[in-house]
């Protein structure tokens, strides 16, 4: 019988898994709006990886899941959050694996209180791809990195979870604390999703603009305190080589798209770091400045 997996959100990482799930002749479906789904049904997801030929996979497309998945891949954008989980019934995941790849901290108990005991907090690296068209992705890297931790699940389930996505060509790394899978994405976007959204430059502009630099170090040590306080230790120095070594020609995702969905996305990762700033005693005027520039508050 073929592994059943599911996708909450085929757009630009949710269509790219969707076609090495498919590629990996997983069932695969994809939880879509009708509109979405038509065009789906039509054309498919084509995805180019790296300069090879593309790929088209398809997907079998549904408006609301109810059979059950053994994996299930939330990759819908912040806003969209509360009426897409509405989308899957609960019991289909009773026996999988639910797997958001949202960026931020607050997520995480949202998508567990509609699927208790059953969720993974997952975060994406060395992952550059982006749309151009509406089922036409462009991958710049050869594969992406999964990292994955879980207060809810035994090890043999997180492992299971992990085969899946390998078996997809998928890269991935098991953690044992939620927090800190959480935090490590956290601290490295909390400046740079503002700054690439305010100046529509590239990361590698950033990190090497002798006025850009200094404020994202100074964010990147901002978040590192916050995640401290909030008992996740972690180097800013080493973040920040984590920041120095990405593809220097991307663009966060938060960086595209209209003004309130961008709007939305950096709130829920930067504004989540100050707010848990706020909330542990930790002063972040870097990271508020950015927020207040991008967000208006």
């Amino acid at each position: 019988m073929k592994t059943t997996v599911a996708v909450l959100g085929p757009g630009t990482v949710g269509g790219t898994f969707a076609v090495g799930f498919l590629e990996a002749d997983y069932r695969t479906l994809a939880i879509a709006p009708y509109a979405t789904g038509q065009l789906l049904a039509f054309s498919g997801i084509s995805l180019e990886v790296d300069g090879a030929p593309a790929l088209v996979g398809r997907p079998e497309v549904v408006e609301r899941l109810v059979v059950p998945v053994s994996l299930l891949l939330v990759t819908v954008k912040t806003d969209q959050l509360e009426d897409a989980l509405e989308k899957v019934e609960p019991e289909t995941v009773a026996d999988g694996v639910v797997l958001p790849l949202l960026n931020g901290i607050e997520h995480i108990e949202r998508i567990r209180d509609r699927f208790p005991g059953r969720v993974a907090a997952g975060t994406l690296t060395h992952f550059n791809a982006y749309r151009v068209g509406r089922m036409q992705i462009v991958q710049r890297t050869a594969t992406a990195l999964v990292s994955m931790a879980s207060s809810d699940l035994t090890q043999e389930e997180l492992e299971g979870a992990a085969a899946i996505l390998e078996g997809a060509g998928i890269d991935v790394e098991l953690d044992d604390d939620e927090r800190r899978v959480l935090w490590r994405k956290a601290v490295q976007l909390a400046a740079l999703a503002p700054a690439t959204a305010l100046t529509q430059r590239t990361v590698g502009d950033l990190r090497t603009d002798h006025e850009w630099r200094p404020l994202l170090e100074a964010g990147v040590a901002e978040a590192c305190a916050v995640a401290a306080a909030d008992g996740v230790g972690l180097m800013p120095s080493a973040q920040w080589t984590r920041v120095t070594e990405m593809d220097p020609n991307a663009r966060t995702s938060v960086g595209r798209g209209g003004r309130d969905g961008i709007a939305q996305e950096i709130d829920a990762v930067t504004g989540a770091v100050v707010r848990a700033g706020e909330r542990l005693g930790v002063h972040c005027p870097v990271l508020s400045d950015l927020l207040a520039q991008t967000v208006g508050r």
